[in-house]
């Protein structure tokens, strides 16, 4: 019997999913799944990646969060639409989360969707939501063995991203292993370089994400 709920939960969802990703397509709204751990990056990387899209593109985000709306407030303060999810205790977000948020974010006046997920490196990556894609950060100050330690992150991502590059001359951390370990995962993923603190590596990685939109459209 609980079996069988554990696949009535993951069915529901996939449906809901399909249902979300049915409504992007119709918006023509191109829509990322941000997953990482707790302080990993991932709202600097919206700040950053905001910033440099942000004229050429209308930008909206949904923030993921077990509580508080620290996040969303940052991201308001760019000039994007930013709706606040709580969870209230739950370790991410799901496809049910997002339908529910949908009405707050003018979807025809919205080119690229962000939905940064619960800081976590398990449950993200269980479930769907109706994204082109999902995108994960992992930081120089993790450590370079957390893909051999949370392999289903990295193997459901379509892109990495490496974050805090600034701070690499003050850890044992071996970039190198990280995306050796990674390929070896999922040989697809595209990885990118970064410092949100510095900037470098931000290019690469909104050139390509723009090369990635126009192609889908």
């Amino acid at each position: 019997m609980g079996i069988k709920v554990v696949k009535d939960i993951l069915e529901a969802n996939e449906r809901i999913a399909k249902e979300n990703r049915k409504l992007f397509d119709e918006k023509k709204v191109f829509v990322i799944n941000l997953m990482g751990s707790p302080g990993c990056g991932k709202t600097s990387l919206l700040e950053r990646t905001i910033e440099k899209l942000k004229g050429s593109y209308g930008i909206s985000v949904v923030e993921g969060d077990i509580q508080s709306s620290i996040d969303a407030e940052k991201i308001s303060k760019l000039g994007v639409k930013a709706v606040q999810i709580n969870t209230g205790g739950a370790c991410h977000l799901d496809g049910n989360m997002l339908k529910e948020a949908l009405p707050d974010i003018n979807l025809d006046e919205t080119d690229l969707l962000f939905v940064e997920n619960v800081g976590n490196l398990v449950c993200p990556a269980e479930f769907k939501m109706g994204e082109n894609f999902k995108a994960m950060i992992l930081s120089i100050a993790e450590g370079d063995d957390k893909p051999k330690k949370y392999p289903l992150m990295f193997h459901e991502s379509k892109v990495l991203i490496i974050n805090k590059l600034d701070l690499l001359e003050h850890t044992n951390c071996s970039v190198d292993k990280i995306k050796k370990d990674c390929l070896e995962i999922n040989p697809d993923l595209k990885i990118f370089e970064v410092s949100c603190k510095t900037s470098k590596g931000i290019d690469n990685w909104t050139n390509w994400l723009i090369r990635e939109m126009g192609e889908k459209k």
